[in-house]
């Protein structure tokens, strides 16, 4: 052809001809993952979804999209270094035009001398400066095989060993920045379940001991990340509605131990559906419809649920719970930034710190008589008060004096947690179904955890099989949570990605170094004691907080997905809107006022069993039904994954979560040594291909 001639120059003009071989295909912008940002929605690159790099077809091979490999540095003049040629002035200079008079900053096709095309690689968008820590910064390179690097402002990674002191130092620091997710929910459930306060602290050292033992487990044989193992606040709505059951209402004796005994049943029923559900594979096809959109509303729920229970139980003893929450925000978010010996102790201790503040303030109060009125005694029943003046002031006593709980000095010093400690179990098939349902919700705040804790300790994300190993571990620690009655399933704690950011430390020793103080600090009964002695008004105040963390720490899981995408928008929208609504309705249907008046009002939602709309003749039936469809969680997860994979949308547009192949990774050594199983026990199993590498 005339055109393909190099020593024939081009007609003048603002927009020579091209030639034939460098002509834009119409599926150009398809073809290089163009996208237009008009619309104003955030790309996945932003939002840190890892997308692996599309490959070039076979056809056209002349288009070279450089087949998911990471792009090298740009030269000073604009081009990369592996793809400079001996191309004509003339014919930059019109490639050059017509960049600048399109607009875009994609690849514009050029011929060389010899009248063969190249495109140039569209320049990588610029990252924002971020000044401080978040919760699970993106990535900032890709590798050959498309997967993004993992971080390196963390101070030690998943096989890092700094020494016994540094990873003794940084265990117990892990495990106090998450101390409210592990002794809150034994504060709450106990007392539900008319234990006393030396109750309490027997449920308080059994789960310290629990958590200890199955985070061991979970670093070792599980998905072997970094992650602390505790009761969620997943199972505390499913707890509440089997305490506050119908069935329990008029029992006498010790109402605490027989429904303890039923939560037992129930949970190891459901932790062997989840152990099932792990071990057999079937967890590597559900994670096909568990995506970022899917996490993030249901999560979200989880901590939207318990709006009822937070500060009406503050407002018991104003001065002190609008202090704690006070507190507890300034160290977190005002004073985040102040370090100490260059650690940020204030955002990382937040809880701890602010719980130590408003007890010392309490107890002083308790002792120069704020709380003293004249001829009333706090040991009095409410029902025995004669005093009109005392009646009013009773509730004030209760709430806002350290000195009522005597668990304390009456817990022993040393004390060993031992499994069946309450008494055998009793299974109740319609308990066991509704935790059998709560066992895949916590499944699915798991998965969401795996995947965003490995981008930022190890070295890949985890193949499937290591995520069905992970849930189906789990399934085995909840067993022995009720086994040894800790009143809750236990499962993977959605602060662990939180605290992993915050503190820079991703080390597993470390991990399993405070996994075993957590066990020691469990035989000393003193210690059950004193968590229990904690008053009610601090415990719902600190409670206001970690829910409030566990919502936000839900819905950062859009961040791997469009957020701003308009299908994203309605379904998140949709999921958390009906969460609410439709237990709402759940709830007060059929209610009578003051028909349970042994329930305290913050309980109420959770008697829906007996009063729910579904009124077959089926018993079983309506109770399952009635209950499921009053968790949030549940409506939550049901809307949005019914809606994330009916809806269509692009696998970038939907942030579907990349998981490592199986093939790939069993060749590269650090995958292999960051998810293989210890103690050469992966060998045995090495032919089970759906639970590993």
């Amino acid at each position: 052809m005339a055109n393909s001639d190099p020593t024939r120059r081009p007609r003048p003009g603002p927009w020579p001809p091209t030639p034939e071989a460098t002509a834009v295909p119409s599926s150009w912008a398809k073809r290089t993952g163009f996208r237009a940002r008009f619309s104003g929605e955030t790309n996945a690159s932003d939002s840190g979804q890892i997308i692996p790099v599309p490959k070039p077809k076979e056809a056209e091979p002349q288009v070279d999209l450089e087949s998911g490999r990471a792009r090298a540095p740009p030269a000073a003049n604009g081009e990369h270094e592996s793809e400079k040629m001996p191309v004509s002035t003339d014919r930059d200079q019109s490639v050059k035009k017509r960049r600048e008079t399109e607009g875009t900053a994609r690849s514009a096709a050029a011929p060389n001398t010899n009248g063969q095309a190249r495109s140039d690689p569209p320049p990588q968008p610029p990252k924002p400066s971020r000044e401080e820590e978040v919760v699970g910064v993106l990535p900032q390179s890709i590798d050959d095989q498309g997967f993004a690097g993992h971080h390196t402002h963390m101070k030690y990674e998943l096989r890092d060993n700094p020494g016994l002191v540094p990873i003794g130092l940084y265990g117990l620091q892990h495990y106090l920045s998450m101390l409210g997710s592990l002794i809150l929910i034994p504060l709450v459930i106990v007392p539900a379940m008319g234990g006393s306060h030396e109750d309490t602290s027997v449920v308080v050292s059994t789960v310290l001991f629990v958590s200890g033992m199955t985070t061991l487990l979970h670093t070792f044989f599980g998905s072997r990340l970094p992650l602390t193992q505790g009761p969620s606040f997943v199972y505390l709505a499913p707890a509440l509605a089997i305490i506050n059951s119908p069935q329990f209402q008029g029992l006498s004796g010790n109402n605490f131990r027989h429904v303890m005994k039923e939560l037992q049943g129930a949970i190891i029923i459901s932790s062997a559906f989840q152990a099932v559900l792990g071990y057999s594979g079937i967890m590597s096809v559900f994670l096909r419809l568990i995506n970022p959109v899917v996490v993030a509303p249901t999560i979200a729920a989880v901590g939207l649920s318990f709006y009822s229970y937070g500060f009406p139980q503050v407002g018991n003893c104003i001065e002190i719970g609008a202090v704690q929450i006070l507190l507890v925000i300034i160290f977190s978010l005002y004073l985040r930034k102040i370090s100490v010996f260059g650690h940020r102790m204030f955002l990382v201790y937040a809880v701890p710190l602010s719980l130590a503040i408003t007890w010392a303030a309490a107890f002083l109060l308790t002792e120069v008589g704020a709380y003293n009125y004249k001829g009333c005694d706090i040991n009095v029943p409410a029902s025995n008060i004669i005093s009109e003046s005392c009646r009013k002031h009773v509730l004030r006593m209760k709430h806002c004096r350290v000195d009522t709980s005597h668990a304390l000095k009456s817990s022993p010093w040393f004390r060993f947690p031992y499994p069946l400690q309450w008494g055998t179990p009793i299974f109740d098939w319609k308990m066991a179904l509704v935790m059998c349902v709560v066992s895949i919700v916590a499944s699915v705040d798991s998965v969401g955890s795996y995947h965003a804790s490995s981008l930022l300790v190890a070295s890949r994300p985890p193949t499937p099989g290591v995520v069905s190993r992970g849930i189906g571990l789990e399934g085995l620690s909840s067993v022995l949570a009720g086994l040894w009655g800790t009143g809750t399933g236990s499962t993977t704690l959605t602060e662990n990605v939180h605290t992993i950011a915050v503190t820079k430390m991703g080390s597993r020793r470390s991990v399993e170094l405070g996994a075993c103080i957590l066990i020691l600090l469990s035989l000393v009964g003193k210690v059950g004691g004193f968590i229990a002695s904690i008053p009610d008004v601090m415990v719902a105040a600190l409670l206001c907080f970690m829910w409030a963390m566990l919502t936000a720490l839900g819905l950062s899981n859009l961040r791997y997905s469009e957020a701003g995408s308009s299908r994203n928008i309605i379904i998140v929208g949709l999921s958390l809107f009906f969460s609410l609504s439709i237990p709402a309705y759940f709830q007060q249907y059929g209610a009578i006022p003051n028909a349970n008046s042994s329930v305290p009002s913050y309980f109420q939602p959770y008697i829906v069993s007996s009063h729910g709309p579904i009124r077959s003749k089926y018993g079983g039936l309506n109770y399952v039904l009635n209950t499921l469809l009053s968790f949030h969680m549940v409506i939550a997860f049901i809307i949005a994954v019914i809606l994330d994979n009916t809806v269509p949308g692009s696998r970038q547009e939907r942030g579907v979560y990349v998981w490592s192949e199986s093939e790939s990774a069993s060749r590269e050594p650090a995958v292999a040594k960051d998810y293989g199983l210890p103690f050469r026990v992966g060998r045995v199993f090495r032919w089970v291909k759906w639970v590993g590498l």
